[in-house]
């Protein structure tokens, strides 16, 4: 009942305000033959200097949002030379034709559209990822959406909640920025069990940018930002299903479905339900392998225009009852001893949100509005220990575009503002706060159209617990020639840290948090290098990726899991903290249908932990990756497999304990294979895969899984897989 009078109260606030909206852009992409203009699929179309990008379907079409500081179109496709031009800005409408088509050794050049890319165009190092790759594996959320990606580790915060956290550049996800369609989202107390919130089928594709950001996005992206945009109500399917179970009992639901409500406006409505109602205890530790829980998640969501207007309002509701722990607790018994351990989170949350954007009569300018309002309540507890939380957010950002003399200089200013209310309450202790940070911004971008990228950007922000702060930023991209491209960025980032929200594996413990000192906000500079290169061989293109990134923290929260094993020391860094990371990625196709790809990373993480500058635990120290995916003739059936090495991570001391409840000071090297095969109808198709395939299982992922009242206790050192294999499969039915 609080949800949904909190549902309709957000809504009739949210009726009155206005936000920022992108512009579509749409058309069809030709080449000429000697039948004259044919429709040409596979064409790479982004904007210039940003990391919005599409290709041309089947029939050549294509439609592309058009973000606030979007200018020069391009249009990229092998065989023929990248052509840019400058978007029509009183049209919705255009269609291309590319002109000077290559030939290599007289040959025709025909190739797949890649369905994760980086544009060789954007100035910002971004890969996106679109629903065609999100769809080779299992994909339910976004926490399974990374399992093709080299650049984004996924790996679970405990042994005992199910809940899960990415890992960028060596460092936590509470260092990426995570954003939907461009707001800010997904922070405080969704931190961490958030990415289990966004539904896989609901999502049209997924940016991911390395490094520090754009400074129109705010001051917390440090090791990159990942950027969700969800399928929008004009260009949606009419009808999309989606099922899906695995062996294991987990049961999903997945729908989306548009009306057009008048020539200026549509709706449109997606749900979700999941549920794993099936107890595993594979390991025999007494413990679930995997949580007990059922999700129900419901987003509608409209979109409007008019002649130099456009608009989106959209609401989420999501309610979630997780349990786990021991397999003998009983969640009606009275919590004690004689009961065993369970843990148990209720979970309700809302968001609303309303952007549009107005454009000016002068050419390429116009002003947007994007507003944002959140509420997340969790009610939960981890054996004997209670924590509840409340927090109330609202995101606020004008923006005002044009350009310089000409286009080849345009900037983007304005003002934002940030709000959060938390209240928590942990046993009998209450923690209640509230950060209001008002801010302005001002980011400037030259483009050449072809070979030389440049945006600088700077925002002053007000914290009204840590002052004032500015954060600069810096994006350099330089086209040597079509086949080589390098990419410079350096920016600083700030966050502040949620120390009971973004750790709550460790309430799933008998160790003691003990906060040494208050903390202050987080501050780091990061520093990176992207070089690529394009190769034709036997006319197709090799592309080789090379990122070197470095994080170097001003300040720092540690978390301090090694000075002793029944407390966890909480204070801010005194001493150095650094990451550096070196990734090296390669994509092509080796046969006709074939894709590969192949990468290699390799981390060094230090920090000062208890005055000594010593690794940062439970990172892997290199991963090797290699994808494969293959599509038989008209795409009738589909195969995919992915192979992930993982190296070793050091391990936080547990030297002290009794010997029967120590660790080795590093977990060993492990290797995990899915596989899925998909078979295509004509409205429909079908899939079939499996997780795992190795059947790896991390030994002991519970310290004292036989005694989980007693002082040695311990589920949040996870390095690896809890369950073993898991096959499942799924049907998606799609009316366009």
């Amino acid at each position: 009942m609080r949800l949904l009078k909190i549902l309709l109260a957000v809504t009739a606030i949210f009726s009155l305000n206005i936000s920022t909206f992108a512009q579509k852009l749409s058309g069809t992409v030709f080449e000429i033959t000697e039948e004259g203009e044919q429709p040409l699929p596979g064409v790479n179309i982004y904007w210039a200097g940003t990391t919005t990008g599409t290709a041309s379907d089947m029939d050549g079409k294509y439609k592309i949002k058009r973000p606030a500081d979007a200018h020069d179109l391009v249009f990229s496709f092998v065989g023929f030379e990248s052509d840019t031009i400058q978007a029509p800005h009183n049209s919705n409408k255009y269609d291309h034709v590319m002109r000077g088509s290559k030939t290599l050794d007289e040959v025709s050049v025909v190739t797949r559209a890649k369905t994760n890319f980086v544009s060789r165009l954007s100035t910002v190092n971004a890969q996106t990822i679109t629903s065609g790759e999100l769809q080779k594996a299992a994909c339910c959320n976004l926490s399974e959406s990374f399992e093709t990606s080299a650049s984004v580790d996924v790996s679970y915060s405990d042994a005992v909640t199910g809940a899960k956290q990415i890992e960028m550049l060596g460092l936590s996800g509470i260092y990426t920025q995570m954003m939907s369609e461009n707001m800010p989202n997904l922070r405080g107390l969704a931190t961490s069990f958030g990415l289990g919130y966004v539904p896989g089928s609901w999502m049209e594709s997924i940016q991911v940018s390395k490094g520090a950001s754009s400074v129109l996005n705010g001051y917390e992206s440090i090791s990159g930002q990942i950027n969700v945009e969800y399928k929008k109500a004009e260009d949606s399917e009419k009808f999309f299903l989606n099922l899906f179970q695995s062996h294991m009992g987990r049961s999903e639901l997945n729908f989306n479905t548009k009306t057009k409500l008048n020539d200026h406006a549509h709706a449109m409505v997606m749900g979700h339900w999941s549920r794993n109602g099936t107890k595993h205890d594979d390991n025999g530790d007494g413990f679930l392998d995997d949580p007990l829980y059922t999700q129900y998640n419901l987003f509608a969501r409209t979109d409007f225009h008019a002649k130099n207007f456009e608009g989106q309002f959209g609401v989420k509701g999501l309610m979630e009852n997780r349990r786990g722990g021991q397999v003998g607790f009983d969640p009606d018994k009275p919590r004690d001893v004689d009961n065993g351990y369970g843990i148990e989170l209720l979970t309700e949350r809302v968001e609303t949100f309303l952007k549009t954007g107005f454009i000016l009569s002068r050419p390429q300018t116009s002003i947007g509005i994007q507003q944002q309002f959140t509420y997340h309540h969790i009610d939960s507890y981890f054996g004997l220990t209670d924590y509840e939380g409340t927090q109330y957010s609202y995101y606020g950002n004008a923006l005002f575009q044009s350009f310089i003399s000409n286009t080849k200089h345009t900037y983007t200013t304005g003002v934002s503002y940030l709000y959060d209310r938390y209240e928590e309450q942990l046993n009998d202790s209450i923690f209640n706060r509230t950060e209001s940070v008002p801010g302005v911004f001002y980011q400037y971008t030259y483009s050449d159209g072809s070979k030389l990228n440049f945006i600088a950007g700077l925002r002053l922000d007000h914290h009204n617990e840590f002052g004032f702060f500015a954060t600069p930023r810096l994006h350099l991209r330089y086209g040597f020639n079509e086949h080589n491209i390098i990419r410079l960025s350096a920016g600083k980032g700030y966050r502040s840290a949620n120390i009971l929200a973004e750790n709550t594996s460790l309430l799933a413990s008998s160790r003691q948090l003990v906060v040494r000192n208050s903390p202050k906000m987080e501050e780091a500079w990061n520093y990176g290098i992207n070089f690529s290169k394009h190769i034709i061989i036997n006319d197709r293109e090799l592309t080789i990726g090379l990122d070197i990134y470095r994080t170097d923290f001003i300040n720092q929260v540690v978390i301090d899991r090694d000075a002793d094993a029944q407390k966890v020391l909480i204070y801010n860094l005194d001493g150095t903290s650094y990451s550096n990371s070196i990734q090296l990625e390669a994509n092509y196709e080796l046969l006709k249908g074939l894709d590969i790809t192949a990468a290699v990373r390799f981390n060094d993480v230090q920090m000062t932990l208890n005055d000594e500058l010593q690794e940062k635990p439970l990172v892997n120290k290199y991963k090797g990756l290699i994808a494969l995916s293959y599509a038989t003739n008209l795409r009738k059936w589909q195969f995919d497999l992915t192979t992930q090495f993982n190296g070793v991570s050091r391990l936080p001391s547990t030297a002290s304990n009794p010997e029967a409840y120590r660790l080795d000071d590093y977990s060993p090297a492990y290797t995990i294979m899915n596989a899925q095969a998909t078979k295509f109808f004509r409205n429909w198709n079908v899939y079939l895969g499996a997780e795992n395939l190795t059947n790896y299982k991390q030994k002991n992922p519970i310290l004292a899984a036989n005694d989980p009242y007693g002082k040695y206790f311990d589920s949040s050192i996870v390095w690896g897989p809890i369950s073993g294999i898991k096959v499942y499969a799924g049907l998606r039915y799609t009316i366009e």
